[in-house]
């Protein structure tokens, strides 16, 4: 069954409307390309057919884009040759959107042909804005949520299907770069504003106004393909294109350290596709993309970034139990969390019981849900009415018979086992719903002994500020039910989060990971490694901050608890080497960015001003600095090996899950897919031997895992053993 139909009207204008089976959006495969030009054939040939109109069959929206399975399985899919075949499959995808593009032009005089307009009823991604690209003309339904652009991106690949080259000739380089490096997405009138589309129009005139057009003869030649044709803003040795492409490499390699091999592809195809023609910057684009797609980066953050992230949050890990929506959430505890749980709940249409000690804490808590809403306002993306609707949905009070019909507890007070007890008690005396606490490190298990059903009591974990951080890490305490944790996983995808599903250990997986990174940049500046050299070697690794800007943003004093605790608990077992900077820069009563005093000095303001002096004149530089490798590769298995310590120890369930969580939690090498991906594309071999000479040289800690060592005796991979393709499909 093809997912594209074509008809003519009595005034010989042909229809091809877009509508992919089984799908609520349209997305593109082979097939679909070959059925698109087959459909283009037919109507430049007919001689009845006066001009076409692309469409869509879907209510609200034109297309997603590429099925990114298949983008993800192109290189596997491309024989024994996998570049010449990823080439030569690309080069094709160019012939048939040349072919709509040229229409049937004479190649040397530009004459003749047939118009063909495309009708955007809504959103229009990828591979579903490349194709109007290649249309003639692009109307616009005038639709304030439809979001039109090329997040490619965003997900390790470039527009590589011409967009690229299209888009920058079509708007120059300087306009089409927040598009094409940062993802940018427009609404219909700001997609006109920046030149993307020709025409926004009311939604029920979209067929007809482009019918209009494709009847008055337009001028369907691109400016590209018309004899003087010069590119907006200049090309790279125009004295103003110079600068453009200048800046365009500074901000790439500014923003990206020279670790996400998309946006250097996509730089290249861009400045040597500007000097050459059209047809050839095409080749050029196909060449660079083919680059991107044989890089095992792109593969790895497709399948992380996109397949297994839709898989968590479409439920793959979901007990097999009724529906749990939440319809009424009681949450404890109205400060910095809180206040972001009731806000995100609140959002999703939840009613929502905020409860804190004193109505005004309370009060304040609701407040961050109307500062929240004022700043949409402000920025238009919000109205005075959704502020009143979204604020009616949030109950601040004291009085916990309020909780009276909540089929879900959030619990977010003090992170302190007595405390949380207490609170467990208060809110079972009024509500039986699920109850969730909100904790970083206290042992589920340990916090149900309080509540009257340890079947119905689970952790949800969000990270700070719960608003804008995607993740939320579910743990399972020993007795935990499967209903409490189909709850939290209804809850988490009520309120637009991607969930991780974990077993209860010290530190669950998030924080078992990130702790080491820390602790191995602070053991490096009592070597004396340089603290620029820890900084810049993680960022240029693809780390979001360094370990030592790390420990300022979340608090030296929180570091020092949680050390303390760690201790406490595991006795000799505790490595405590890190300890003495941390302990030392809390009684220089430096705690980080809070107090605007801690591994980085900072301004009146609270702007970082550099690395504080007095950490070198405390902890003197050595004079031989290591090689950055070996600081790079002690930052990033510090994690990875609890990663896979945590999956043989049962803590972690699902290796999706551990690299999703990774990159969404705490920032891990989004370019490498995650630690689990980072470990296959360094091969289970090597990792075993890395791993024996960094122990070896820095001490057990780097001790390779039974499993990994196993797996490299079998040359095993991690996707390879433990993956779900078909799940992730």
């Amino acid at each position: 069954m093809t997912d594209f139909s074509m008809t003519t009207d009595k005034d010989g204008v042909a229809t091809i409307v877009w509508d992919t089976v089984g799908k609520s959006m349209n997305v593109m495969n082979q097939q679909g390309f070959d059925d698109l030009e087959a459909l283009i054939d037919q109507a430049l040939a007919d001689d009845a057919v006066k001009g076409v109109i692309l469409t869509s069959g879907k209510e609200g929206s034109f297309a997603g884009g590429m099925d990114l399975n298949i983008i993800a399985q192109m290189k596997d899919m491309a024989g024994d040759n996998p570049a010449k075949g990823l080439f030569d499959g690309i080069m094709k995808t160019h012939q048939q959107l040349r072919k709509i593009e040229r229409a049937g032009m004479d190649p040397k005089t530009n004459k003749g042909g047939k118009p063909i307009a495309c009708c955007l009823p809504g959103t229009a991604l990828g591979i579903g804005l490349e194709i109007p690209l290649a249309c003639h003309r692009i109307f616009a339904a005038d639709n304030p949520k439809a979001k039109i652009g090329l997040p490619e991106i965003m997900v390790g690949i470039f527009p590589g299907m011409g967009g690229t080259t299209r888009l920058v000739r079509k708007m120059g380089a300087m306009a089409a770069s927040p598009l094409l490096l940062e993802g940018k997405l427009n609404d219909p009138k700001k997609a006109k504003a920046a030149g993307v589309v020709d025409e926004v129009v009311p939604a029920d005139e979209l067929l007809t106004r482009a019918k209009e057009w494709v009847l008055s003869k337009p001028d369907i030649v691109k400016p590209w393909d018309a004899k003087g044709y010069k590119m907006p803003g200049g090309t790279p040795y125009h004295p103003a294109g110079f600068m453009t492409f200048v800046g365009a490499s500074a901000m790439v390699n500014g923003k990206t350290k020279g670790v996400y091999p998309a946006a250097k592809a996509l730089l290249s195809a861009v400045y040597e596709g500007a000097m050459v023609p059209f047809d050839t910057a095409l080749k050029i684009e196909a060449r660079w993309f083919t680059n991107v797609l044989m890089n095992p980066s792109s593969a790895n953050m497709i399948r992380t970034l996109f397949i297994n992230k839709e898989a968590l949050e479409k439920g793959a890990n979901r007990p097999d139990v009724a529906d749990q929506t939440v319809k009424k959430v009681g949450v404890i505890g109205a400060g910095m969390m809180g206040a972001g749980i009731a806000l995100v709940s609140a959002l999703a249409g939840i009613e929502v019981v905020l409860i804190d000690a004193k109505q005004e804490a309370a009060d304040k808590g609701k407040s961050y849900t109307a500062d929240y809403m004022d700043k949409g306002i402000a920025r238009k993306k919000a109205t005075p009415e959704k502020k009143d609707a979204v604020l009616g949905l949030i109950n601040a009070t004291t009085d916990y018979s309020a909780l009276k019909g909540c089929d879900l507890i959030v619990e977010a007070v003090f992170e302190d086992v007595g405390v949380k007890a207490e609170v467990t008690k208060q809110v079972q005396a009024h509500c039986n719903g699920v109850f969730a606490t909100n904790t970083s490190t206290l042992p589920i298990t340990e916090l149900a002994k309080a509540a009257k059903s340890a079947e119905d009591f689970i952790g949800i974990h969000f990270f700070s500020p719960v608003d804008k951080m995607m993740l939320v890490e579910i743990i399972k305490g020993k007795q935990t039910g499967q209903k409490a944790v189909a709850k939290a996983l209804d809850f988490v995808r009520q309120i637009k989060k991607t969930p991780i599903v974990v077993n209860d250990e010290r530190f669950f997986y998030a924080n078992r990971c990130i702790i080491p990174y820390i602790n191995e940049g602070i053991r490096m500046v009592k070597e004396g490694v340089a603290p620029a050299l820890i900084e810049n070697a993680a960022k240029l690794v693809g780390m979001p901050l360094g370990p030592l800007q790390l420990t300022d943003e979340t608090s030296i004093d929180l570091g020092v608890k949680i050390a303390t605790a760690t201790k406490a608990a595991m006795g000799d077992a505790y490595d405590d080497a890190q300890d003495e900077v941390l302990f030392w820069m809390f009684e220089q009563e430096r705690l980080g960015r809070k107090n605007g005093a801690g591994f980085y000095a900072y301004d009146e303001k609270g702007r970082r001003q550099g690395l504080w002096d007095g950490l070198a004149a405390q902890y003197p530089v050595a004079d031989a600095q290591p090689d950055l490798t070996d600081v790079q590769h002690r930052l990033l298995f510090a994690q990875t090996l609890e990663g896979v310590r945590a999956l043989e120890e049962g803590v972690l369930e699902d290796i999706r899950e551990g690299d999703v969580g990774a990159i969404l939690g705490w920032g891990f090498a989004p370019w490498s897919g995650g630690p689990f991906s980072w470990l296959d594309m360094l091969g289970s071999a090597y990792a075993a031997d890395r791993c024996d000479a960094l122990a070896a040289t820095f001490g057990e800690r780097f001790t390779c895992p039974a499993l990994l060592r196993e797996m490299a005796d079998k040359n095993q991979s991690f996707y390879g053993r433990f993956g779900h393709a078909e799940k992730a499909a």
